[in-house]
């Protein structure tokens, strides 16, 4: 119950409102529009705001400011460029079109499409899609990054991501006349003696060049970059979703570790320096994939460091990791990954200090030494002669000739050894001695593959100067003919089989896959025609390898027939050699088939291959697995592991193959190392 007091009323308020007119402020001498009131009252009103509101006042002036600064300095140089340029236009015709280069003292701008190659009459020119091609357009256009906004949602079946629409479909027929992405065409009549020690840096890009190609992440800084072409089809983008498939397996359960174990959804480590990641970085420029990009080189920038204390390979690190990161480097025009590749390829020097300079098999990039394998001191032929396109292009990018002298001495070695036959070596060669060993045994296969590639393509990298080596790649292919070529029973299918001490051996590799495309290659750059012929034959034998299989992919060795037998086919599949490794050597070899001879069916067979590897080696949660049996479609026994050449290589080849445009990675201008990774041919200075 309430007190009287404390229900009486509260005591009442009076207020007075007073309302000046103007005419009464004047008078009073309050506003008299003089400079100093009005000054006097900013600055009361300045004083009545809180602190927070004058702070976002002030950041909000030198943001302002600083944005007119650099909206000056970018529109200023384009202006002050274009204007330069019109008035060298009125004296001189341009002799770049239209294509400012990230490095150009370092790659030479690349020359119209019909511009003369050199002096070689018999180059073939690489073969024109049968549909028509568009050709790259006029000069002075800006050059955009080749990012399309490909939303492609990870599914299992790939026809409905095939279905789905591109906007950047649409975008492209707008860019068809976009100059090509950087590269350096063949000259023949080049030096390519080791680069001297006085060559400067590679130049940074210019300021404009930064800021309208900072798109893709941050910090990157690509340089010229291609836009596609040819509008991108159907069996482009299923190359797209299976790369994004196995991508997000690796970035769900391997992320930043070497590879991925699919199956168990976990990862091993081979080196523990993220080689799967590593090697697609250039797979996904080129796919145009920006997201994935950029997450990759975040960590490259954050995570990847070389100072560890691990015994690597030198051959895989330097076609993996070195390769990898010298071409996305030039493809990019990133200078992240030129760093990373110059530590790299100085933590693994330590390898060519041996008593013979051939270099030992395995490194420690932590503490600097260097050893041969614990059980020999043998290094595999393949290993010390497969090293050269990188170390020779690392020399050129830095200007120190140590690299590439330290793989050229391995070569000019290797070219005076005695133990060839008909210039096919042996498997194996010692690290002290220097000289080959196990002698009498010839393969194109394993340990001796990628030393008949690389005689070629740096012949070809070098500008066709180096005589040696094509003499040596020459002689080669003639020894293979001489001994080890024979045809199957019943199809009669030319392969390539072994000779070990004088016998034959019907045994061929999935490896050996890889010759028909260097012998096309060679063709291409002026060989004689039989070597094409010979591709034509050995590339049908591999498209077999795979077709007479009842799952439709490889096994990873095969044994042929050459006998006819009833009910046997030509090829033979042993216990132990049935496994398939998702390995890329009969994709590669059908793109180089197709860009060189514009023949469909190269297409429709690395389409086969593709949809194979969808049917049997697809992992639902993500990534891709090898199998153990090919020959049984209904268990092909999946090995639970991812190895990174399938992003670095198989789909990246495959992506290329089903491609109508030959300025994507065009022939003329780069050359692929044996991992995939396209490295420029060199120009004169």
């Amino acid at each position: 119950m309430y007190s009287a007091a404390a229900a009486a009323s509260p005591p009442r308020r009076d207020f007075i409102s007073v309302t000046l007119s103007p005419e009464e402020a004047v008078g009073a001498g309050g506003y008299n529009n003089s400079k100093a009131w009005r000054r006097r009252s900013c600055w009361r009103k300045w004083k009545q705001l809180s602190r927070l509101q004058r702070s976002v006042i002030l950041f909000l002036f030198a943001f302002l400011a600083v944005c007119g600064v650099i909206s000056y300095t970018t529109l200023g140089e384009p202006w002050k460029s274009l204007t330069n340029k019109s008035l060298d236009d009125q004296r001189t015709e341009p002799e770049v079109p239209g294509l400012k280069l990230a490095n150009p003292a370092v790659l030479p701008a690349p020359r119209k499409a019909d511009a003369n190659l050199g002096d070689y009459p018999e180059l073939p020119p690489q073969k024109q899609p049968k549909i028509p091609h568009v050709r790259r357009g006029p000069p002075n256009l800006q050059i955009k990054p080749p990012w399309r906004d490909v939303r492609l949602k990870t599914q299992h079946d790939a026809s409905k991501v095939l279905e789905e629409p591109v906007q950047s479909d649409k975008e492209d027929k707008t860019e068809k006349s976009v100059i090509s992405w950087r590269g350096a065409v063949i000259e023949p009549d080049q030096s390519t003696e080791p680069p001297s020690s006085k060559i400067k840096e590679p130049e940074k890009p210019s300021s404009m060049e930064v800021e309208s190609q900072k798109e893709p992440g941050k910090g990157l800084e690509p340089g010229a970059v291609f836009p596609f072409a040819v509008p991108i089809n159907e069996r482009q983008m299923a190359v797209i979703e299976a790369f994004r498939h196995a991508w997000k397996g690796y970035k769900d359960f391997a992320w930043g570790h070497d590879e991925l174990k699919p199956l168990s959804k976990s990862y091993s480590e081979w080196f523990g320096l993220g080689l799967t990641l590593i090697d697609a970085l250039d797979t996904m420029w080129i796919l145009g994939l920006k997201e994935e990009f950029e997450e990759a080189r975040k960590w490259v920038a954050d995570h990847l460091v070389f100072d560890k204390n691990v015994d690597v390979n030198l051959f895989e690190s330097t076609i993996r990791i070195l390769g990898g990161l010298l071409s996305t480097y030039h493809l990019s025009g990133d200078s992240l990954f030129l760093e990373k590749a110059k530590d790299i390829g100085n933590r693994l020097m330590p390898a060519f200090n041996t008593p013979s300079k051939v270099p030992y098999s395995d490194v420690n990039i932590g503490r600097g030494t260097a050893h041969p394998p614990r059980w020999t001191s043998d290094s595999t032929v393949a290993e010390v002669t497969s090293i050269q396109l990188e170390f020779r292009e690392l020399s050129r990018l830095t200007g120190d000739e140590k690299f590439q002298k330290a793989a050229d001495d391995v070569m000019k070695h290797v070219h005076t050894l005695s133990g060839k036959n008909d210039g096919l070596v042996p498997m194996f060669i010692n690290t002290n001695s220097g000289q080959f060993t196990h002698l009498g045994v010839y393969t194109l296969g394993a340990r001796a593959d990628s030393y008949y590639e690389y005689l070629l393509k740096q012949w070809i990298q070098g500008g066709k100067k180096e005589n040696e080596l094509l003499e040596d790649y020459v002689r080669a292919i003639e020894g293979v003919k001489k001994h080890l070529l024979q045809r199957s029973q019943p199809k009669q299918l030319t392969f390539v089989g072994e000779l070990a001490h004088g016998h034959f051996s019907a045994k061929m590799d999935h490896l050996v896959c890889f010759l028909p495309g260097t012998l096309a290659l060679g063709a291409h750059n002026g060989l004689t025609a039989d070597h094409m012929k010979l591709a034509e034959a050995l590339i049908e034998t591999c498209h077999q390898m795979y077709v007479q299989v009842e799952t439709g992919l490889s096994p990873e060795i095969v044994h042929f027939n050459l006998h006819a037998q009833k009910g046997h086919k030509d090829v033979e599949i042993k216990p132990a050699d049935r496994h398939n490794l998702l390995r890329p050597e009969t994709v590669e070899s059908l793109f180089y088939m197709y860009r060189f001879t514009g023949d469909k069916k190269y297409q429709d067979w690395g389409w086969e291959i593709l949809q194979n590897f969808n049917k049997y080696t697809r992992v639902p949660t993500g990534g891709y697995t090898s199998i153990n049996n090919v020959q049984n479609p209904s268990n092909p026994e999946p090995r639970d592991k991812m190895e990174s050449f399938f992003l670095g290589e198989t789909l990246k080849y495959m992506f290329l193959l089903f491609s109508d445009d030959i300025d994507l990675i065009n022939l003329d201008k780069y050359v692929f190392n044996t991992e995939a990774h396209p490295l420029p041919i060199w120009m004169p200075a």
